[in-house]
């Protein structure tokens, strides 16, 4: 198996998206700088002695530096590496989500999911998305023959996926449990699911999802909100999703320009962080936005590519796992800025401000660069299914030579 190079387009991609997200946070992020560089001023300017209007900027672009470096050491890191290590992280991991469910911090949020560790949080459900794609195709790449099975397949993908995604419920964290379980239930697919056990889970997880918006106030909450969008909103919970919704309506085309949303200073929460694309959309314009779909969407062509050209299984699993991770949750948060999903809580990749987010995203790009040196010219695996419903894997073949 010999080496060639890296996905460039891919990584071309994730520093432009980089770069976006840099470009906005300095733009969009003052106000959220000015609140948190000086809570106790009663009018704050940018002028005042104690006021940091780019904060945020600065704690950015030292994320956005830590995490590349993550990313280049990771692109060198030979990807089966993760394999031998796949069973420890996945153990850690568990530990931490346990023990932020006692001693987490909310940080002003529903959610009980961060770490406060020397003025520096940490999500441990943001490491749970790597650990958990390790695991899984660690696993199933050693149970080839037992993934069609309901017994030893289906029940034992089941319990693995449920130790990380029951544990985020609890925080509660519905978008990094959405988020986990598209990542799993991808890795299943493709490691060769049988379809009636995919419904049948997707069955489960309907009747679920039931009881807790019947049962757990506030996801019922952004359920009505979601179903009464058009509605004139009177109540707290809707109000995010009606400010996103006017934030991209009033960018129009072509935007209002940068530094000059209104949406962003008093009455879009989060612009910064889950409400970035729509706080962007008013600034840039629809045209302009528009490329940022694109942009992830290249992402998951490059990143299935390289998952179909991969050397072995483990890696195909995978650079599926991570591809689905990072595009799903950027479609996701597209999908909740734009008013077709309810509200999640979850950052758009590469582009929002968070540390957990960034530097897991980075580390993904990573690895998946490193299996792109090592990919094939031919069809390793294919994704689609035959008669018997499961994924076809073809023999070796040498490679051909020009």
């Amino acid at each position: 198996m010999q080496k060639t190079k890296s996905d460039t387009v891919l990584l071309i991609i994730t520093l432009a998206l980089l770069l976006f997200g840099v470009v906005m946070i300095t733009s969009i992020g003052v106000p959220k700088s000015i609140q948190l560089s000086a809570p106790d001023i009663l009018y704050p300017n940018c002028e005042q002695e104690g006021v940091d209007c780019y904060l945020l900027f600065r704690n950015h672009v030292i994320r956005v530096l830590i995490g590349f470096v993550a990313l280049i050491i990771c692109a060198k890191i030979p990807y089966k590496f993760w394999r031998r290590i796949a069973l420890p992280m996945f153990a850690g991991i568990m530990f931490l989500l346990l023990f932020v469910l006692i001693f987490g911090s909310s940080l002003n949020t529903i959610a009980r999911s961060w770490l406060v560790i020397f003025n520096t949080s940490l999500q441990p459900a943001e490491f749970a998305k790597l650990a958990l794609v390790f695991y899984l195709a660690r696993w199933m790449d050693e149970k080839t023959k037992d993934v069609g099975s309901f017994q030893f397949g289906f029940l034992p993908f089941c319990v693995i996926s449920g130790l990380v995604i029951l544990p985020v419920v609890l925080q509660p964290d519905l978008g990094s449990t959405l988020v986990l379980t598209l990542t799993a239930v991808s890795i299943y697919f493709v490691a060769g699911a049988r379809v009636r056990h995919l419904m049948l889970g997707a069955f489960a997880a309907f009747l679920i999802a039931i009881m807790v918006i019947a049962n757990v106030e506030h996801v019922r909450e952004r359920f009505v909100a979601y179903i009464s969008l058009d509605k004139e909103c009177v109540e707290d919970y809707c109000w995010q999703s009606e400010q996103a919704n006017i934030a991209v309506g009033s960018g129009g085309l072509w935007g209002k320009g940068l530094t000059q949303g209104v949406q962003k200073s008093y009455w879009l929460p989060q612009a910064s962080d889950d409400f970035i694309f729509a706080a962007s959309a008013e600034e840039l314009g629809f045209l302009r936005i528009f490329l940022i779909v694109v942009a992830y969407a290249i992402i998951a062509y490059r990143g299935y590519k390289i998952a179909n050209t991969a050397p072995d299984r483990f890696s195909m699993l995978v650079a599926t796992g991570i591809t689905t991770w990072i595009t799903g949750q950027a479609f996701i948060n597209i999908g909740v800025n734009t008013g077709l999903l309810p509200v999640t809580g979850i950052t758009l990749p590469l582009v929002s401000y968070g540390g957990s987010s960034i530097l897991t995203t980075l580390i993904g790009i990573g690895i998946l660069l490193n299996i792109s040196k090592y990919t094939t010219s031919y069809e390793t695996h294919r994704f689609h299914r035959r008669g018997h419903r499961r994924t076809y894997y073809p023999e070796y073949r040498p490679h051909k030579k020009n």
